[in-house]
């Protein structure tokens, strides 16, 4: 138990440190708004986009996929969006509060810890798991995003959002276009398999090592902006909205995902490198991508940011907890 706890603290204190770190440097006045202002934009519109190709780009094999296992996470991944479209049109009557709300339910940061989290609970096979889930999940993330903050705006008494409008969205949406712009390269690999031709993207050494350096920028670079762009003084005026958030996203969603899944195991031959997946899935905190969004799209961010800020500190118990509790069904 000591080295499940010491694990999911190594997973998920980084985060929260680089968060502090942000919002220390914004207070001693090394970091301005403005700069934190256009740092979103570059996170939203070049960095985590990417960072999601090269993650994308890493997956070994198309023709390696389990059917069962990605059906799952998907269909899963829907379900909970529904219901949080429904729990969290109740708990509150304003727009903005409800696209971040809604976010913070079934959007969870699968790119930035829930792949290294799959990896470090089953290793290769882990990590391979999860490589082959974000070529779904994270697309159908940004997606159910994309229409959530399109309907559930600031703006969206004022202007009601049509289909051609989230579609637009849609296609436009940087962070989609990064993770079918590595599906589409790692296709054009499988091709040149196919064809017994030995070039890759990663022979073009130049290119290639500027994307993974870029890539390399992104996680910390978004979680010093984000913990710039928090502030205190919002909690008093949120707490409600921030404890159903947080309950929701680190107890509500894992429960249901995980206990579902561990009941389908046999039918849907789950393994261990599944449940790793499915761990970085449903039990990760929300996604530093969501208030970034949020911001973009003029919903109310500072309630996004909170939520990523305070998920991530609550997961550091909870993510302990649902390793600790399916290394003693046998599943890890």
């Amino acid at each position: 138990m000591t080295n499940a706890f010491i694990f999911a603290a190594n997973s998920v204190m980084p985060i929260v440190i680089l968060i502090v770190l942000g919002y220390i440097l914004k207070r001693v006045g090394l970091l301005t708004k403005e700069f934190l202002d256009v740092g979103n934009k570059l996170t939203f519109r070049v960095l985590l986009p990417v960072m999601l190709f090269c993650n994308v780009y890493g997956i070994e094999r198309l023709g390696d996929i389990n059917i069962g296992f990605v059906l799952y996470g998907v269909l899963a991944v829907v379900a909970v969006f529904l219901l949080a479209v429904i729990v969290c049109c109740i708990f509150t009557k304003d727009n903005a509060k409800r696209g971040a709300l809604i976010q913070a339910v079934f959007r969870s940061n699968y790119a930035i810890i829930g792949i290294p989290l799959a990896a470090s609970l089953f290793g290769d096979k882990g990590a391979a798991a999860a490589g082959v889930m974000s070529a779904f999940c994270i697309p159908l993330f940004n997606i159910l995003a994309v229409v959530t903050l399109t309907i559930f705006s600031g703006n969206a008494e004022k202007h009601k959002p049509d289909i051609g409008k989230i579609m637009l969205g849609i296609v436009t949406n940087p962070l989609i276009i990064g993770t079918v712009a590595g599906l589409a390269v790692v296709g054009l690999r499988e091709i040149f398999v196919m064809c017994d031709i030995s070039f890759r993207l990663s022979d073009v050494t130049i290119v290639y090592k500027s994307l993974e350096s870029v890539k390399s920028i992104c996680t910390p670079f978004a979680l010093i902006v984000l913990g710039g762009r928090f502030e205190f003084s919002g909690v008093p005026r949120l707490w409600k909205e921030i404890v159903f958030g947080t309950f929701t996203r680190t107890v509500a969603v894992p429960l249901l995902g995980l206990t579902a899944a561990y009941m389908l195991r046999n039918v849907l031959n789950f393994s261990g490198e599944h449940f790793a997946a499915f761990v970085g899935v449903f039990a990760t905190p929300v996604a530093v991508s969501s208030a970034i969004m949020a911001k973009e799209m003029e919903s109310d961010d500072e309630l996004a940011g909170q939520l990523v800020v305070w998920t991530s500190l609550v997961s550091t118990v909870t993510i302990f907890i649902y390793v600790t509790a399916l290394v003693m069904l046998g599943i890890f």
